[in-house]
């Protein structure tokens, strides 16, 4: 997985983590500049990037400047999407069973997500009962 992540204050995060048959093998940690093994197999190909001072460098930037610039890019075309507001339809069923009477409330197609729905009874909201 090569990833990058941007954060609500507009900062970047990103991953660098290899695996082999459903097992982790290698990850590159971009504060530290350093990778991790995870197990002796995966030692070999990291003493032959840390050999190789492009292959971090290479990383941090992809990381650090590639990614969230590639990110932002294709946000920035879908903005008008993730940005958009629609308002519940809602259904109230009711049934009466024994002189009771049970309401029951549907909430369908609203994004984004979550919403709160409330009871109210002449204009105060109500616990469940």
């Amino acid at each position: 997985i090569v990833s990058c992540d941007l954060l609500e204050d507009n900062s970047t995060r990103g991953y660098w983590q290899i695996a082999y048959n459903g097992r982790d093998f290698i990850a590159f940690d971009t504060d530290t500049m350093t990778l991790t093994a995870a197990d002796a197999a995966a030692q070999i190909t990291k003493r032959n990037w840390e050999a190789d001072r492009a292959v971090a460098e290479h990383m941090t930037h992809y990381l650090e400047n590639t990614c969230p610039e590639w990110l932002r890019k294709y946000v920035s075309y879908g903005q008008a999407v993730l940005e958009r507001k629609e308002p519940p339809t809602v259904r109230v069923l009711k049934k009466e069973t024994h002189g009771t009477l049970t309401l029951h409330c549907h909430a369908y197609g609203f994004y984004p997500r979550p919403i709160t729905i409330s009871w109210l009874k002449d204009g105060e909201v109500r616990d469940q009962e």
